[in-house]
């Protein structure tokens, strides 16, 4: 591999600074004074850097190397045609500096001839080497001198760079696909004597006298050496990849035996919970046996007493026994659903927080509410949800939105109070003088994700909540919530409507971890705990509905048709009955949380009317024609 510092460009003013440097007494005598040079051309660097120019070692190092070779080429070229200044650009500044440099003679009395290599066809791609280079005897010693001084000092920089560089490829230095021999040049060792050449003779005849075999012997021998650098560096990788491995595997494995150990915590948990259920079964059907004679009514009186028993219902316990002492509960997972009786005493907590219709009552006492939402292209969700509140009940709906939605919901219905504040600049404060008149507040139903109007949004939720006004969040207000959770945490009476992928978005940004597909019931009361044990009511195949303390589970029959605008008939029917159930207080509730009983009351009258319409319309029912239906469907379920 050649290193990382050739083929750097080196321009004129950096080479002639680099040889004015090279060329001073001291770095000279440095140079033949020691047999490993790495040390001066750090300082040639240094004295190159305090110029302005920023160079490694190396990169000098091999600068020098390069120019002393076109310098031996140039003289060379020098005694045949005088053009040594064509070959080398900087010749005089290299004679200048090497022709006073003394000393350099080889260690071992031996000249180091260049040879270059020559390819040969037909072969493996491999190269041959040519025949050796050596002075002419007519050179003199003098020359013989310079030769040898020239030739030392080069095989200290090729020892030198042996030991620095990296190990080259050794099928990139000896088969046919390398680049160039002229750069990289081999040296072989001849007889500490020049061999007498007549001048004529020249390099052909030295190429003649000279034995190819040991040049053979010794390119294999570095190639030898070079595959066994090679092979060690690939197992010393090898062996650290194995032991990584197998860090990593001990690692997962230990990840796996945790997850095991609780997974068998959570089966044995189970297991003790079915355990208490069965005992508690079991003590109780020895206690009705018993108890049997005087559990049962003796006068007409007594029975009707019973009876209303039944309609007690307890949300703490949420298996309180109804008419006999003993209800055998169902349990999915830890958590507990409801019987078909226990829906039938919820239904009966819906019907007794509905106001009763008298002659006596003027208008807007059964319930104003506000519809916060609908812009420019959401104009349906926020009519839905208030032609819903009037549906259910409320005396008037008011729908604060866009100016460019208002003309479009004033036509849906006259019915409606449209006010186009909601993109104005002092929106929050034309919205805040209407809250005192209002009973409840539903916020999100085609409210759009504008900066401007989750902005006008969020005041409105403040200022809502400092007059204790009961929230119902539905749709981009609950995109609005899990960007800013504070922004309702803690609220009792505020109540969340999220569909499922609303659900997963609040659940990670609350708890921060995913949602647990097979533990719905745990999760809705983890998140409901987290946001300050809020009413929330999570949509789905069965309505889950919670307050971080108790799980509801509406299952009440609805069709397999799911059309757009059936949440938002949702949230304004819980928009009157949140109002109904808190005014009603804890007498009509028996205590219990008034947002779960109108929740569980919103859910079931939506699902009705989904049944009734898709009886009517099939594949073809929309939003619109469930309107239709909430008269008949609440008087089925409340009425009755």
């Amino acid at each position: 591999m050649i290193t990382n510092t050739r083929g750097f460009l080196w321009s004129d003013l950096e080479t002639r600074a680099l040889l004015e440097i090279w060329g001073e007494a001291d770095v000279q005598s440095a140079l033949d004074g020691n047999f490993r040079n790495s040390h001066v051309y750090r300082d040639v660097a240094c004295r190159l850097a305090e110029l302005g120019f920023e160079r490694t070692p190396e990169q000098c190092r091999i600068r020098i190397k390069g120019l002393k070779r076109q310098y031996y080429q140039a003289r060379e070229g020098l005694k045949k045609n005088g053009h040594a200044r064509k070959i080398c650009k900087y010749y005089d500044e290299m004679d200048r500096i090497l022709s006073c440099r003394q000393g350099a003679a080889g260690l071992d009395g031996h000249i180091a001839v260049e040879r270059p290599l020559t390819p040969v066809a037909g072969g493996d791609g491999c190269h041959q080497p040519a025949a050796a280079m050596a002075a002419p005897p007519s050179a003199g010693p003098g020359r013989l001198r310079s030769r040898r001084e020239a030739d030392a000092e080069e095989q200290d920089d090729d020892d030198d760079d042996e030991l620095e560089s990296p190990p080259r490829d050794n099928f990139h230095e000896d088969c046919g696909e390398c680049s160039s021999y002229a750069e990289h040049a081999i040296k072989v060792e001849c007889p500490p004597f020049a061999i007498p050449l007549p001048p004529a003779e020249g390099f052909k005849q030295i190429n003649a006298h000279t034995n190819a075999p040991p040049l053979l012997s010794q390119a294999k021998k570095s190639k030898k050496r070079h595959a066994n650098l090679t092979l060690d560096k690939m197992m010393e990788k090898f062996l650290q990849q194995s032991m990584d491995t197998e860090e990593k595997f001990y690692k997962y494995e230990e990840q796996r035996l945790k997850i095991e150990d609780k997974r068998r915590e959570a089966e044995h948990a189970r297991e003790l919970q079915m355990l208490q259920m069965l005992g508690q079964m079991l003590a109780g059907i020895s206690s009705t046996v018993s108890q049997r004679s005087p559990c049962i009514p003796s006068s007409p009186s007594q029975r009707s007493n019973h009876r209303s028993y039944g309609d007690n219902f307890s949300y703490n316990s949420m298996t309180t026994p109804l008419s006999p002492p003993l209800v055998i509960e169902r349990s999915f997972s830890v958590h507990k659903t409801h019987s078909i009786k226990e829906m039938e005493n919820i239904f009966q907590l819906v019907r007794n927080v509905i106001p009763p219709l008298t002659a006596k009552k003027h208008k807007g006492q059964d319930g104003r509410i506000g519809i916060v939402g609908g812009c420019q292209e959401y104009t349906g969700a926020p009519y839905f949800a208030a032609i819903s509140a009037l549906k259910v009940g409320a005396d008037l709906s008011h729908v604060f939105c866009t100016k460019d939605a208002a003309t479009v919901i004033k036509s849906y219905s006259p019915e409606l109070i449209v006010h186009p504040v909601l993109d104005s600049p002092d929106a929050v404060h034309e919205v805040e003088k209407w809250l005192p008149r209002l009973h409840s507040v539903v916020i999100g139903p085609g409210l759009g994700r504008d900066d401007r109007l989750l902005e006008n949004a969020k005041g409105i939720i403040e200022k809502s909540k400092l007059k204790g006004i009961p929230i119902i969040i539905d749709a981009d207000g609950l995109w609005l919530i899990a960007q800013q959770p504070s922004l309702i945490q803690g609220y009792p009476r505020a109540i969340l409507t999220p569909n499922a992928m609303e659900f997963s978005r609040l659940y990670e940004a609350m708890l921060r971890d995913p949602v647990d597909s097979n533990d719905h019931h745990g999760c809705l009361l983890r998140l409901s705990q987290a946001l300050g044990n809020l009413t929330i009511v999570q949509k789905g195949e069965r309505d889950l509905i919670s307050d971080g303390e108790k799980v509801l589970v509406c299952s009440h029959e609805g069709s397999s048709r799911r059309c757009g605008g059936q949440g938002d008939l949702l949230s304004g029917s819980l928009g009157v009955l949140a109002h109904w159930a808190f005014l009603a207080g804890p007498e009509k509730t028996n205590g219990q949380n008034p947002f779960l009983v109108a929740a569980f009351g919103a859910c079931s009258l939506t699902r009705q009317c989904n049944n009734q319409a898709f009886q009517k319309c099939g594949r073809s029912m929309t939003a619109s024609d469930m309107v239709l239906e909430i008269g008949a469907a609440f008087n089925k379920l409340f009425e009755t």
